[in-house]
């Protein structure tokens, strides 16, 4: 090699070796663009404010009722809970009891977590931990024990009131704006997971809005701080101090908290608490129906543009929806002029609406959009749904149908009527059976439904449904199919495909 091409590939090395730096540096973060470290957020301050307003509720029930959640779980914990559980007393006692102390064989108990919200002693905490309570104790911060009352409840939100007496003035907390919660905020929970009150963890704010299919209210906000058994009705703190959700359930497939925590945002919560308060009870908006989600398939039957709306099952006698002229098979697509995409924002829209009020539904009714004005009703007022009990048998004297779209009708005898417990007001023809793999059952129908309507047409006889879903079936659109089953009416829409 020559000196000249010597020096040529030192130079290129040198220049690599002074370039390669630059490059890099920004991907590897290199020590001359590392940032100084931050140091971990310090919640002593704020867990000092706020903890003396945070209790732990304990529920004694009474002989004979089940022993309370104190806090909702889903997943298979159970077994894992039990052994967890039976350490946990054998070294430290029964929680929420001092050890060594048993409980009455007559008794059985739940302990939870509640807080203050104002100075005369008014508490905040699930229903689930205190819906059986015989007698219910508020332990404070400072160890102090109040008999508590329970003032009201509301299963539909999972919301109790409590009353505690005392001679001087409690501490509390307030609530705050959830509408603005953002998602990665920090967040405080106070709770008494275990029996072990005056517990602080944190986290951040994981998810809004979500939905874990507990109630038709679902709007949890989603948090990675720790909750366990007995954090139940525990207030989460923003950085202000303020409670802004009430921590409910987790989702847990070994018993104990993996990061999925819920709670009920402040938001939804502060009314139902003003009202458990004053009324002792929540007044809610009815319309009187039984209302299932549009799905595509139910759209395209039904001749719609998108799968919005809420369609309308059933209507229930003497209902506010009945007197405004509402059908099963409607489809509500607005509530005063505000558009309706599921049925939770119907449902929420209607409850929150005070009884008396009158109001104009969107309704889209055999290809035709319309208005009908309705008068809300009251919840407490709702009228009792049919309750029969089908246990998929059919009647000896029933002749079904061949299968059509995978299903075999048959006429509702005297003896299938009595065997399911069907009511005599229960009209339309026997699912006798279903095929296996057709299109029927991929839709989750079953021997024992009762097929009452095909389209808008109602149907009285396996032939009259025989020729409803032939005729049906030459349009090559999936068909509209009403089904009751124990008590409770729904639609589908069954494609064509194999019938």
């Amino acid at each position: 090699m020559t000196k000249t091409k010597t020096r040529i590939l030192t130079a290129l090395a040198l220049t690599t070796a002074l370039t390669a730096p630059a490059l890099i540096a920004p991907m590897f973060n290199a020590p001359a663009a590392i940032a100084a470290p931050q140091a971990v957020q310090d919640f002593s301050d704020l867990a000092a404010k706020v903890t003396p307003a945070v209790v732990n509720v304990a529920v004694t029930m009474k002989a004979g009722a089940d022993d309370g959640e104190d806090v909702r779980m889903s997943g298979p914990q159970d077994k894992q809970m039990e052994e967890f559980m039976k350490r946990f007393s054998e070294r430290f006692g029964q929680p929420g009891r001092p050890q060594g102390k048993q409980r009455p064989a007559e008794k059985s108990q739940a302990v939870g977590t509640g807080f203050i919200i104002d100075a005369k002693g008014t508490v905040v905490t699930n229903y689930h931990v205190v819906s059986k309570a015989d007698s219910i104790t508020v332990t404070m911060a400072d160890g102090t024990k109040l008999p508590a009352k329970l003032m009201g409840g509301d299963e539909k939100t999972d919301l109790a009131v409590l009353k505690v007496e005392s001679d001087k003035p409690l501490p509390y907390v307030s609530f705050g704006d959830a509408s603005k919660v953002r998602v990665g905020q920090a967040v405080m929970a106070v709770g008494n997971p275990f029996g072990l009150g005056g517990t602080v963890t944190t986290g951040i704010v994981s998810a809004r809005g979500r939905d874990i299919q507990s109630g038709p209210f679902d709007d949890y906000i989603q948090t990675d701080a720790a909750i366990n058994r007995g954090n139940s009705g525990g207030p989460l703190f923003d950085m202000d101090g303020k409670v802004i959700g009430i921590n409910t359930a987790i989702y847990s497939p070994t018993g104990g908290n993996i990061g999925l925590g819920f709670a009920i945002p402040s938001s939804q919560a502060e009314p139902v608490v003003a009202q458990l308060k004053d009324n002792g009870r929540v007044e809610r908006g009815l319309l009187g129906v039984q209302i299932q989600p549009v799905t595509k398939e139910l759209a395209e039957s039904l001749s719609l543009k998108a799968d919005k709306g809420a369609l309308v099952a059933m209507v229930q006698p003497d209902s506010p929806a009945l007197a405004a002229g509402i059908k099963s098979g409607d489809v509500i697509m607005s509530v005063d002029g505000k558009k309706v995409d599921g049925i939770k924002e119907l449902t929420r829209t209607i409850s929150a609406m005070k009884p008396g009020t009158s109001v104009k539904l969107g309704v889209w009714r055999d290809g035709k959009d319309m208005t009908v004005t309705a008068k809300v009703g009251d919840q407490k007022e709702e009228s009792a749904i049919i309750k029969a009990k089908a246990d998929g048998k059919q009647g000896e004297a029933a002749k079904p149908e061949p299968m059509a779209y995978g299903v075999s009708l048959a006429p509702i005898s005297p003896e299938a009527r009595k065997q399911l417990g069907l009511d005599s007001a229960v009209a339309g023809v026997l699912v006798a059976a279903v095929e296996p793999g057709s299109p029927a059952d991929d839709q989750g129908l079953k021997a024992g439904d009762v097929l009452q309507q095909v389209g808008r047409d109602a149907i009285d006889s396996p032939k009259m449904a025989a020729e409803k879903l032939k005729e049906a079936k030459k349009t090559g659109k999936p068909v509209l199919m009403k089904i009751y089953r124990e008590g409770m009416t729904r639609f589908v829409a069954i494609s064509p495909r194999a019938a």
